[in-house]
């Protein structure tokens, strides 16, 4: 009954940080995260991670990225595709360089140099589209390509997490490789590559045929249970084969996101995920944080803060101007590009649980994390007041 204890003050402080960060204009993510914090070990010592709050955590990155690629707009990627990978490739290689390179100059090995990249590479629109969309700019092309931009980016994330999860698998080390320190290395790239073979076919024929055959199930919820099947079904092969559950559930999300079941999956697996398994994730993230090396890690959170900030911006800029735009419309696209929230947390959590990152490195991109996405939609409405845009 402690797990039961211990989940009602999970709920009910992340609650009341939604409801806060709400009224503040700031994602709720960074409330759950911030709650974490206080009532974890770092602050109030009130929880402290337990094997069923890990357990409910994984649930909830599974979930989480099962919803972001349900989410994954094929057709707005489609619209905007050639400015949308512009914007996106120039914003996925300046952090991956930039940041790769600064966290050698800080004495970190290429591994984690290399990973400390990825983290950054990613985006989370859900935060840009907020401010977007008080400004009435979603459907505009800056709104419009900064979505496209946004999907692509997921696509590449997810694709440099699972290179970099397979790398480290073929050594043998980490956590989720346990089928790589079994066999050798070209076994497991073998059996990697027909996963990805297996998730075209999912997208393209198995998904839909098994949501049509949900449909003559007689019961409410099948085709929601046929998506959760497809969901953790394929985060479990993606963990037999050495990759991350979560890649898996994504991949599974962007193939029900095709079906005419999109909606019905989405609206009833939204909520329970959002109401129970989400917050413990970002919670669960917020009771590894400590505050005992801050003030020795301060230089290295600015200089990383600096770059997390400046070289998606840049990024999203410079591929903007590429791809025709002008001055003031490319300087939204690369500000709406800076956020990162929940998909660099997973991303940072999949890389402490599998070895890439040690506890004190972990904490140290928490906190970059975390002041980028508090800086971003502050950035974002600056350059839309410039675009002369009212809300």
């Amino acid at each position: 009954m402690s797990f039961i204890g211990s989940l009602i003050i999970i709920l009910l402080s992340t609650t009341l940080a939604g409801h806060l960060t709400a009224r503040a204009r700031i994602p709720a993510v960074l409330g759950q995260l911030l709650i974490g914090i206080i009532i974890g070990p770092g602050v109030l010592n009130l929880i402290h991670p337990t094997e069923l709050i890990d357990q409910f955590a994984e649930i909830g990155v599974i979930l989480l990225m099962f919803m972001a690629g349900i989410e994954s707009d094929m057709q707005q990627l489609k619209k905007y595709f050639k400015p949308a990978l512009s914007v996106a490739l120039a914003g996925v290689l300046f952090p991956v360089i930039t940041m790769g390179l600064a966290s050698l100059l800080f004495g970190y090995h290429f591994q984690e140099a290399l990973f400390i990249g990825v983290v950054f590479s990613a985006t989370s629109v859900s935060i840009s589209v907020a401010v977007l969309r008080e400004f009435k700019a979603l459907n505009r092309k800056e709104g419009a390509t900064v979505l496209g931009a946004a999907v692509v980016d997921d696509i590449l994330g997810v694709s440099l997490l699972s290179l970099m999860i397979a790398i480290i698998g073929s050594t043998g080390t980490g956590d989720a490789n346990e089928f790589g320190s079994s066999t050798n290395i070209l076994i497991q790239l073998i059996f990697q590559g027909l996963f990805f073979i297996g998730v075209f076919l999912l997208v393209r024929w198995i998904a839909p045929g098994i949501m049509y055959l949900s449909n003559k199930l007689l019961i409410p919820t099948g085709r929601t249970i046929s998506a959760m099947i497809i969901c953790l079904s394929m985060a479990y092969l993606a963990e037999i084969i050495g990759l991350s559950g979560a890649i898996g559930a994504f991949f599974a999300g962007i193939a029900i996101g095709q079906t005419p079941t999109k909606k019905i999956v989405d609206s009833n697996i939204e909520p329970i995920s959002n109401a129970l398994f989400v917050p413990v994730f970002f919670v669960s993230i917020g009771l590894n944080v400590s505050f005992n090396n801050f003030f020795v890690s301060l230089p290295f959170i600015i200089v990383m803060t600096f770059f997390a900030v400046v070289t998606k911006w840049f990024g999203g800029e410079s591929g903007a101007v590429l791809a025709g735009f002008d001055r003031k419309s490319s300087r939204v696209v690369g500000t709406g590009m800076i956020a990162r929230g929940e998909m660099a947390l997973i991303t940072a959590q999949i890389g402490f649980k599998a070895d890439l990152l040690d506890k004190n490195l972990y904490v140290d991109i928490i906190f970059v994390i975390v002041i980028a996405t508090l800086l971003a939609p502050l950035l974002l409405r600056w350059s839309l007041k410039k675009l002369n845009i009212t809300n």
